[in-house]
């Protein structure tokens, strides 16, 4: 392989990790607070229908962008409401938030179908952009690719550096104790899902306006899904979680290439590669953690303050 090939493969793998990089962290950041939320496939097809829409009708791919984040915090302001105000089971709703999700998605896009727009355009940062191997790798990808490094690094540092993140935290471990302490419990996990729903709704709109222009039934591919196990494989920590979307983005990438290859490996079972990376990798960390529980104490469950 040259090395301008390898340059592109990496360049390629970053560009198909980002929507789980950025969706993985805003699951991430409503776990930790103890909401478990098995919608974010739902916000984010939504998210993707409603950025291309508003993208399409106004000519601003900003606008989309906005449109796109706009539509997970409304899935995931319903879904708060249903869980943390509510105290509806997380598991029931998260799937039925899918569900809404897909539904909303398949109206707002039904006008949609078969339209094209061009991709948001790439950075280039002069000189540095020209650097070998770095250069392309680093400095010349679209505002999507750098929110998504900027989540990680500033979420790494709002849950290990800050007050509010170390709150957060608490709300998550043991939230009785936590409203003992005067701690607004059902606040702070209100605020983590509408991150999280934003995140999801960001996503969306990278599949939608920049990844793959168009608007398609069905174009997050179980992405939302992958967000989830991400989160699980990530043992609830930014750093680890960018790296779990890198090893998913690279055996997508690979199963791409090895189709081009035309290896005589059945189609189908490269299709399910990156899937089945995904379920390997699981189950390795699973053994590993075997000992003891990992996920936020009360992860899940429902807080309703006593009155």
């Amino acid at each position: 392989m040259s090395l301008q090939m390898f340059e592109l493969v990496l360049f390629t793998i970053f560009t198909a990790a980002t929507p789980l990089i950025i969706a993985a962290i805003g699951e991430l950041v409503s776990e930790r607070a103890g909401v478990l939320n098995l919608g974010v496939e739902g916000m984010m097809i939504a998210g993707a229908a409603s950025a291309f829409a508003i993208a399409i009708l106004t000519g601003s791919s900003w606008l989309g962008i906005l449109g796109g984040i706009g539509a997970g915090v409304c899935l995931s302001a319903i879904f708060g409401v249903l869980v943390i105000f509510l105290a509806a089971n997380q598991v029931a709703t998260g799937l039925a938030l899918t569900i809404l999700g897909t539904g909303l998605a398949g109206l707002v896009g039904s006008g949609f179908i078969g339209m094209k727009r061009d991709a948001m355009a790439h950075l280039s940062i002069p000189f540095v952009s020209e650097l070998p191997l770095v250069g392309k790798l680093l400095f010349t990808h679209d505002v999507f690719v750098y929110a998504g490094w900027a989540l990680v690094i500033a979420t790494g540092w709002f849950l290990s550096r800050t007050r509010a993140g170390l709150v957060l935290r608490a709300v998550g471990e043991n939230h009785h104790s936590a409203h003992a302490l005067g701690l607004p419990v059902r606040r702070v996990r209100f605020l983590a899902v509408l991150f999280g729903g934003a995140c999801a709704g960001l996503a969306g709109a990278y599949l939608s306006l920049s990844y793959t222009p168009f608007w398609a039934p069905g174009m997050t591919a179980g992405r939302g899904w992958i967000a989830l196990a991400l989160v699980v494989f990530a043992s609830w920590r930014p750093a680890y979680a960018f790296a779990g979307a890198l090893l998913f983005g690279g055996a997508t990438v690979l199963q791409l290439h090895a189709q081009a290859a035309a290896l005589g490996i059945p189609g189908q079972l490269l299709t399910a590669m990156p899937y089945l990376v995904t379920i390997i990798a699981l189950v390795v960390l699973s053994l590993r953690h075997r000992r003891g529980a990992i996920a936020p104490a009360s992860l899940g469950l429902s807080f309703m303050p006593e009155r």
